[in-house]
């Protein structure tokens, strides 16, 4: 991957767009022995609608515990995540499962696909909990359209590549038509070919349908793609930078 022509990058300031998420000087801390382990020390920023944002940072900086905390599987000691206006930081966990289903999509290093289950029916499997606009099926067979793989829908995971696997996760993750999808290191598992292929299409999914990523990585090349890098150290934001290139397209 020596040449790497610009992807168009049409969609309007962050300024003219509506704030998605907005992380309010999140902290947490775990007990370590007699003291307080510090893991996130007031953590700040903002996502706005239709951004792809790259989490990068050294091993153990905290990254993950971020991302846990913004989609409310963790929650934090200090501080507030605010998912289109709401304040998820402290809801009952009926309550986070219903924005989680409704707002959040998650994408996994590890896929997580249930290997019992088809892509189609993997995909199907968030539709089935709570209200959603048609049909199940309908629905998944769009989306695995639109990742490509409507020709494999009714393959099991292991007789899928595992390029065809994080496709069928980000489908998956598009399901319930969210706010905001969270991916964490979605190429960790991947070959160059396949994770230039799945960062394609997560610039496809945000110039067609406008959807809005917040990815950790290691991956220099995700950072590549996304419009701000912001690097974690030590449990706190050390920078922030507007990115310009680009990968092919």
């Amino acid at each position: 991957m020596n040449s790497q022509p610009e992807v168009s990058r049409s969609h309007p300031q962050a300024t003219e767009r509506a704030v998605i998420l907005d992380v309010q000087e999140i902290t947490k801390t775990l007990p370590l022995s007699h003291e307080q382990l510090a893991i996130l020390k007031g953590i700040s920023f903002q996502i706005y609608e239709s951004e792809i944002v790259a989490i990068v940072g050294p091993s153990g900086a905290g990254k993950s515990t971020l991302l846990g905390i913004i989609a409310g599987l963790d929650s934090p000691s200090t501080g507030r995540v605010l998912l289109n206006g709401t304040d998820i930081s402290h809801l009952r966990e009926s309550q986070l499962a219903s924005v989680r289903n409704r707002s959040l999509g998650m994408v996994f290093q590890a896929f997580n696909l249930i290997p019992t289950l088809t892509a189609q029916e993997n995909v199907e499997l968030p539709l089935y909990t709570g209200k959603h606009r048609g049909s199940p099926a309908t629905r998944a067979r769009e989306l695995l359209t639109l990742v490509g793989l409507e020709q494999r829908r009714h393959h099991r995971p292991n007789q899928l590549s595992g390029g065809e696997q994080q496709r069928v996760a980000l489908a998956r993750a598009l399901a319930c038509d969210p706010a905001l999808i969270i991916a964490d290191e979605p190429t960790g598992n991947l070959d160059a070919r396949n994770s230039e292929n799945v960062l394609q299409l997560i610039l496809q999914l945000r110039s067609t349908i406008g959807k809005t990523f917040i990815i950790a990585t290691h991956d220099p090349l995700v950072a590549s793609l996304a419009d701000r890098t912001i690097r974690i150290v030590d449990g706190q934001i050390a920078a922030t930078e507007a990115t310009h290139s680009a990968v092919t397209q």
